[in-house]
């Protein structure tokens, strides 16, 4: 464990016990109990500024949120609400909670109690940072939002005030960003947010919302932008210069220590981030077994209770075929089975999924997927260590918030965007990630000669591009299968859809592997029998472990046969709504506080009149 970890977990205690004595328990917009620690005193010095901050790092994703991540790239035996219509107006938060807003406003207000300018200007520069965040959160969520910058009483009349324009709420991220990047250490740090952390996340917030205008343009979801809104193309700018200083200054590189066939899943299968003087991490979370600080990634892939989750066959489609051409070009590969469509890939769907040949860490024993737990057959791998983590809540593999290959995707798409990028600028961003797994560099002439049908498919890629670009076609649509391939599992999927405006990709079936019918299936072609699956009164005999009944304990997508679908009875008949499902609506108590100060979100219907 680092030494800033050990410091964290050293001051846990006094961190607890000085915010429950800071902050009033029974109303959080109530101000802090002075008699009982004195904000005109607290803050003052390094060991103050610290243990406050380090409750801020709550606030980044979950070990479940990055594992368990799922869209249509990944799911499992709970689908997502928003891929089948579930989400409803509740009467809870929603993700509409302020409780981290106002952490961080009280702590800029009573920072001014430390006197050490350029020490006060480090940890402002990390909780805005922290600020910043914050609303790119709300932002994904619910488009406008109040912008809140002060500390509010519970009379205060600004709780009650309308939401502000996006528009507003971007430019003031931007300028926390900033502040954040001028302020916050340039040394590298594996557990604790630097001035690189923030350049990486102002690449991504300003990515983000470059494209949202761009392929939103004219919807409903941009409504209420001002006249004198900044175009997408400032926010793609402001995305490329921020990934451009990162790549130039940092120093931060893509990991290849450990060859083309494991350099990749070395990135995730590491209890200590720093293994391999690995510098292509930028942030993760610690995790570390001998202070409990732990997660399930390991249970997640071995169990048939925690959600079995798998990759979706149009993902896997995606990916290429070792010498760069299109796997999707092949003639039948829709019905082309496990053993036969993993053959000759991109290296890095072996280090994605259980293929033939697979051994777990640690091990030597071939292991196939196990259809008892992933509802599609494609076994996801990262974050998988070796049995020692096996037991529930005993994983403490490091998993990563930020890491170099994702900036270096947002700049590609960025000048892509933008109609900018060059095949030099290709060469810098998109070859790297290749070059790693051994892959042949991305041609962008050729790409955008040839743009993919699979990838312009509604049911598989992105027909906007098309419509919205009269250039650059190909080489947009060749970065998405990039990013989609290289960021898997990794959290991004779902809002990469919302702003590419794509939400009704979401409406395809979500299908695993192929069996062709009835039958003895070998999975890692080692000789020895997997799965028999069989749609009689009883199994067959047969030396196959797993025994499967067709229609009942496993759908083809077929009836009899075709690909693995598991949610075929889950959505019948729904379809995304373009007015309503790109957001989250604003929790009904909350409209009704604000006397419908809050507008709902388009589309929502939560029948409160004022």
């Amino acid at each position: 464990m680092s030494k800033a970890m050990k410091a964290i977990y050293k001051n846990i205690v006094l961190l607890f016990s000085a915010v429950s004595l800071f902050v009033s328990c029974e109303d959080i917009l109530d101000k802090y109990p002075l008699d009982k620690l004195s904000p005109e005193t607290f803050l003052s010095n390094e060991t103050e500024l610290q243990t406050y901050t380090n409750g801020l790092y709550t606030m980044l994703p979950s070990a479940g949120d990055l594992y368990g991540s799922e869209s249509d790239e990944m799911i499992g035996t709970n689908l997502n609400l928003a891929l089948w219509g579930g989400r409803t107006i509740n009467s809870g938060d929603g993700g509409w909670s302020w409780g981290d807003l106002r952490k961080i406003n009280t702590f800029i207000e009573y920072s001014k109690n430390c006197q050490d300018e350029k020490l006060r200007n480090k940890y402002l520069g990390l909780v805005r940072f922290f600020r910043a965040y914050f609303y790119f959160e709300k932002v994904k969520m619910f488009g406008d939002v109040p912008w809140y910058d002060h500390t509010l009483d519970s009379d205060s009349e600004e709780l009650y005030k309308p939401r502000d324009s996006r528009d507003y709420v971007m430019q003031k991220m931007i300028e926390d960003i900033d502040f954040a990047i001028a302020n916050l250490p340039a040394e590298h740090s594996d557990y604790r947010v630097t001035k690189w952390t923030a350049l990486a996340l102002k690449s991504r917030f300003c990515l983000y919302e470059g494209t949202f205008r761009k392929y939103h343009a004219g919807d409903v979801t941009l409504a209420t932008l001002p006249a004198d809104a900044k175009p997408y193309t400032y926010y793609l700018q402001q995305a490329a210069d921020a990934a451009d200083k990162f790549i130039s200054s940092s120093g931060y590189t893509i990991y290849d220590k450990e060859g083309t066939d494991a350099s990749y899943i070395g990135l995730f299968t590491k209890h200590n981030i720093s293994e391999g003087t690995n510098r292509e991490v930028i942030l993760a979370r610690d995790f570390n077994v001998d202070y409990n600080v732990v997660h399930s990634a390991n249970a997640n892939c071995i169990s048939s209770t925690m959600g079995r989750h798998g990759f979706t066959r149009k993902i896997i489609a995606s990916y290429l075929m070792k010498d760069g051409s299109r796997f999707t070009d092949k003639a039948g590969w829709e019905t082309m089975q496990f053993v036969e469509e993993t053959q000759n890939r991109d290296p890095r769907l072996a280090q994605s999924i259980r293929t033939p040949g697979y051994c777990r860490l640690g091990t030597t024993t071939l292991t196939p997927p196990d259809l008892n737990h992933t509802v599609t057959g494609y076994a996801p791998i990262k974050y998988f260590m070796g049995p020692e983590d096996d037991t529930y809540q005993k994983s403490y593999c490091d998993l990563i918030v930020f890491r170099a290959s994702e900036v270096y995707l947002n700049l590609a798409e960025a000048l892509a965007e933008l109609g900018t990028i060059t095949q030099a600028d290709i060469d810098r961003t998109i070859k790297p990630l290749r070059d790693r797994v051994g892959m042949p560099n991305l041609d962008m002439a050729a790409a955008n000669a040839t743009p993919d049908p699979y990838l312009l498919q509604q049911a598989s890629g992105y027909p906007k591009v098309a419509t919205v670009n009269s250039s650059n076609v190909g080489v947009i649509l060749e970065i998405r299968r990039e990013r989609a391939v290289e960021l898997i599992q990794e959290g991004f999927r779902y809002y990469d859809v919302i702003r590419w405006a794509e939400g009704h990709t979401f409406e395809s079936q979500l299908l695993g592997m192929y069996f062709p019918g009835e039958g003895t299936y070998d999975l890692n072609a080692d000789g020895v029998d997997d799965v028999t699956l069989y749609s009689g009164d009883s199994a067959p005999a047969g030396s196959a472990a797993l025994k499967l009944k067709i229609g009942s304990e496993v759908t083809l997508s077929e009836g009899n046969s075709g690909c693995l679908e598991f949610h075929k009875t889950t959505r019948p008949g729904w379809i995304w709504d373009d007015g309503k499902d790109y957001y989250y609506p604003i929790p009904v108590e909350d409209r009704s506080l604000t006397q419908g100060a809050l507008a709902q979100n388009p589309g929502w219907n939560d029948g409160l009149t004022f």
